[in-house]
């Protein structure tokens, strides 16, 4: 699994004109899924998002995490994160896994983050075309792979 983690002071996400979820203070995730994924990617990388150190303490310097601050999160399934561009100008998603794999481990991955955060997330609509909006506060932008955790 891939995630896109951006640090925001607000995040919302409108699906035809409408706002789907929308949150304050917290994380606006992209999560990109392959066939390669299992719970083991789920458990390791729903800690390790909820646990980041990347909110300001009283000497701005980040140093607490979601917990800390009681933020939010909005998950954005994105499949185009596992892209490659090795070839030509077109990418292929080859790596990304396909919906029937991809939806029960993105619906994993809603119930893990919550229960990691002890409340509730908001998301977006798997395969649906998305509208998301995001103040980026930092910015802080940060990228882990599940498959890099050495």
């Amino acid at each position: 699994m891939i995630a896109v983690i951006q640090r925001v002071s607000e995040s919302s996400v409108k699906i035809e004109g409408k706002v789907k979820s929308q949150i304050g203070l917290g994380l606006m995730v992209l999560l990109g899924i392959e066939d390669a994924d299992q719970l083991d990617d789920i458990d390791w990388l729903s800690k390790k998002i909820v646990n980041l150190r990347i909110f300001p303490d009283e000497n701005e310097v980040m140093n607490k995490s979601l917990l800390d601050v009681n933020g939010e999160i909005l998950l954005i399934s994105q499949f185009t994160l596992h892209a490659s561009t090795k070839k030509g100008n077109r990418p292929s998603y080859i790596k990304a896994a396909k919906p029937d794999v991809a939806i029960p481990l993105y619906e994993q991955m809603i119930g893990a983050l919550e229960q990691e955060l002890g409340k509730e997330i908001g998301t977006g609509e798997f395969g649906a075309d998305m509208k998301v909006s995001l103040i980026n506060d930092g910015p802080v932008t940060i990228v882990i792979d599940s498959k890099n955790r050495v």
